[in-house]
């Protein structure tokens, strides 16, 4: 798998698949896929979008992409604000 052919299809208008999504945010997690090819990739789905499927798929393997915590011991709703925080200077 190539990451020009990602961003190609997805600047085309394509859907990408779980697989293809899977292995840009996991490439660029372990440093293999450089800075510049992500944002030319984050630029065509700001003009392409993505469909729900995509969008379901990008906020599995982000969420994977890490540690997890287990919440499970502690009762009740449990809400995560991770990357929610404001810099303010």
């Amino acid at each position: 798998m190539r990451m020009y052919d990602i961003i190609e299809k997805k600047r085309d208008g394509g859907e990408l698949s779980y697989e293809e999504m899977e292995f840009w945010v996991n490439g660029y997690v372990k440093g293999e896929i450089p800075d510049y090819q992500v944002s030319s990739l984050l630029m065509a789905i700001y003009f392409r979008g993505l469909n729900d499927e995509e969008l379901k798929n990008l906020t599995l393997i982000m969420a994977n992409s890490g540690e997890m915590i287990d919440l499970s011991e502690i009762e009740g709703v449990k809400v995560d604000k991770h990357s929610t925080r404001r810099s303010w200077r």
